[in-house]
């Protein structure tokens, strides 16, 4: 038979401090208003919780539920479910290696393990500065560039072990880090905040951009029936004759080719449509 702890029920959550219970208000007003059902407000609502405390507290859940006419068990099953919300307090800059297939075999569990070693945490856990969240992730969306890392959903490409340690050291250290595509890097709680739909203010934030990489274009040509080259990815480091390279290469990439991210699993040569 299973053991079982009776205890005290967990007491209600307390509620944010006046004023902060009146800013969110106000934001949260914003957000509800853009949707014509305000249960659909549910997601920004909870990033914008998250980004007044770094992770979804059950104050925040009750705010949510409080201002959507829900329950706190729905607002729960939500936040529970997508990973994108922390359940507990993190660092400035969550750093997300990916460890599905491709780049798993490019070196992803490589960079993984050798981050894990020198950060000394976990998946999921954070460094004692409070700087650095280092989880793993099953998808960074961005197989052509393999392994790729990314900085508070910003993209860091072509990663080796090597460039992996001067990125996170960086953080922790102040120096400045540039993705190699998208907005310049900001902090968990500023990058929750423009998930939760509010502009970025920062000087040219706006501008920046981030595009899908040669391989993924010349798929979606194919797609579209139109004539591409039988190459569907140029040899690592080389890009296709008719796509310009990346415009804004990141410090942080390792330099190509990137094959020898993991010595131990070198990836090999890429090989023409219908070779072996």
């Amino acid at each position: 038979m299973t053991d079982v702890q009776l205890g005290m029920p967990q007491l209600p959550p307390p509620d944010y401090p006046a004023d902060v219970r009146a800013r969110l208000e106000a934001d949260a007003d914003e957000v509800i208003a853009r949707y014509p059902d305000s249960r659909s407000a549910l997601l920004p609502l909870l990033h914008l919780v998250q980004a007044e405390e770094g992770h979804v507290t059950r104050t925040g859940m009750r705010f949510c539920a409080e201002k959507l006419g829900l329950t706190t068990a729905e607002v729960t099953a939500v936040a529970t479910f997508y990973t994108m919300y922390r359940r507990k307090p993190g660092g400035d800059y969550q750093v997300g290696v990916c460890t599905n297939t491709l780049c798993a075999v490019l070196g992803g569990d490589a960079i993984f393990d050798t981050l894990k070693r020198h950060l000394g945490v976990g998946n999921g856990e954070t460094t004692g500065d409070g700087k650095v969240t280092l989880e793993h992730i099953e998808c960074n969306a961005a197989c052509d560039y393999a392994p790729v890392v990314m900085v508070n959903w910003e993209f860091f490409d072509n990663q080796t072990p090597e460039s992996a340690l001067r990125l996170v050291d960086d953080l922790r250290a102040g120096r400045p880090v540039e993705p190699t595509r998208g907005a310049p890097l900001c902090t968990y709680k500023e990058t929750a905040r423009i998930l939760a739909g509010f502009p970025d203010q920062r000087p040219g934030a706006v501008e920046a951009s981030g595009g899908a990489g040669p391989a993924s274009l010349v798929g979606l040509r194919l797609a579209r029936g139109e004539t591409g080259p039988a190459r569907v990815g140029p040899p690592r480091g080389e890009p296709p004759q008719d796509e310009r390279p990346p415009e804004h290469p990141s410090s942080h990439d390792a330099p190509q080719p990137t094959s020898a991210s993991d010595p131990e699993h070198p990836s090999g040569p890429v090989t023409e449509e219908g070779e072996g």
